[in-house]
């Protein structure tokens, strides 16, 4: 039993990275955008339907989309089944049951928090990136939202104009700056869709996030101090919810899902990185 709870919190663990990426205020709005280029409307004729698109309609439904270069492709479609059971058998009900357990005012305060604590990811990647005036302005955002908002639960700087909206920063984005380009398209196993490089800057995410710093050290050092392990499993639990919502929005009634998900991705990432 023990060994079968060990798994699960590693399960989840290993999911963190991109589910709480996705989850950004930032991201959602542009994967909304994409997934209504990436995705089809379900047509109003049946028969159509079972007949299916003509020849090369559906690579000119993803042309206007930047693409990847995707050579692994039947291995990256194999996995992306095997994460959409996994999410349909796993991830959604869980997603569910948080949401029936906690009322959305109080979601909305530990997401507000969770992001708030993402600040050293931010301001890092700001500075390497030369944005001198962005990563000021995400100091300030951090001090008035940590000691006027109750550590970030509510977002008072939301109110002051110069530190509202700012776009989100990470690894991935940096490594673009520094004209290294995205490398293969990968589907990696229950995290989803990446690329070389972003998979890189996941890790990069990762490490810099202090939510997941007890973790490492407890993961390093082999400490038996098991409740350190809450923080970033409560930082997956939480992202859940948005990520699965994320999946059901690009792949609803596409063509090809595993096409629409990667021309949204795609798309999603290079708008990010312009920011």
């Amino acid at each position: 039993m023990k060994y079968h709870a060990l798994t699960l919190r590693l399960l989840l663990l290993a999911a963190s990275p991109l589910l709480v990426e996705c989850s950004s205020p930032a991201n959602k709005a542009a994967v909304k955008a994409s997934a209504e280029n990436a995705a089809k409307p379900a047509s109003k004729n049946a028969a159509a339907d079972k007949v299916g698109p003509p020849k090369g309609e559906e690579d000119d439904e993803y042309a206007t989309v930047p693409d990847i270069a995707d050579p692994l492709e039947p291995l990256n479609r194999g996995t992306f089944w095997v994460n959409d059971k996994l999410y349909t058998l796993i991830f959604r009900p869980i997603a569910k049951g948080y949401e029936l357990v906690l009322p959305k005012p109080v979601r909305k305060g530990i997401d507000n928090a969770f992001e708030n604590a993402k600040y050293p990811v931010r301001v890092v990647n700001c500075t390497l990136q030369g944005k001198f005036k962005r990563a000021g302005q995400e100091t300030g955002k951090f001090v008035v939202n940590t000691l006027g908002g109750v550590v970030g639960i509510f977002q008072p700087a939301e109110k002051i104009p110069a530190l509202a909206n700012l776009p989100e920063e990470d690894t991935a984005q940096t490594f673009a700056k520094w004209g290294i380009p995205n490398g293969p398209y990968l589907v990696l196993p229950l995290l989803g869709p990446s690329s070389v490089r972003d998979t890189v800057g996941l890790a990069g995410d990762y490490a810099l996030n202090p939510v997941n710093w007890p973790y490492l050290y407890w993961f390093g050092s082999r400490s038996k101090h098991d409740w350190i392990i809450v923080p970033p499993l409560s930082n997956t639990l939480r992202s859940i919810p948005t990520q699965i919502d994320k999946y059901d929005t690009v792949t609803k009634d596409a063509v090809d899902p595993y096409l629409s998900a990667r021309s949204s991705y795609s798309q999603n990432r290079a708008e990010v990185i312009k920011k």
